[in-house]
């Protein structure tokens, strides 16, 4: 089973949420996630989460409050690219607060756009299952930094 360990941004700001529209490099889609990604070696989470919001939105950051940790097995068979093993997602997400910067495409990267978003609009995205998760860390601050998983299907992605 491969791993992944990645930092995300939960950014809140007047019932809007900062999603980033990613797209695929592989031609298999684009859905809208959190700013964030893959922590590189030897990189704290913390210092990975204002890298990947930077790097794909333009904007400058803070980290406020660690929200939670959420984990994922992608089976093997519901994999987007066939003939690996399962995977499993370690997410870190983590409260952002936005201090400067306006938004851009991320050069040479994966995130065609950053928006705004206003909460209500989120069920109604193609979206990967961590914007849930994200959001329902950031608005119940569970002591536990865990929430139920999000059920993957329909608008719902790994």
């Amino acid at each position: 089973m491969s791993q992944r360990v990645g930092a995300y941004a939960v950014c809140l700001d007047g019932g809007r949420v900062l999603l980033a529209r990613y797209v695929s490099p592989h031609g298999d889609g684009s859905w809208w996630t959190l700013p964030g990604g893959g922590v590189e070696q030897n990189e704290d989470p913390y210092d990975a989460v204002t890298r990947e919001v930077a790097e794909e939105t333009g904007y400058e950051s803070v980290v406020e409050e660690l929200l939670g940790v959420d984990s994922r097995v992608v089976p093997a068979a519901v994999r987007r690219r066939q003939g690996r093993g399962d995977h499993q997602n370690l997410g870190v997400f983590y409260a952002v607060r936005i201090t400067a910067g306006t938004t851009r495409p991320e050069p040479n990267g994966e995130t065609a756009e950053s928006v705004w978003t206003p909460l209500e609009d989120v069920p109604t995205l193609r979206r990967a299952a961590l914007v849930d998760i994200g959001i329902a860390l950031a608005q119940r601050r569970p002591l536990t930094g865990h929430v139920d998983p999000v059920i993957v299907g329909g608008l719902i992605e790994h």
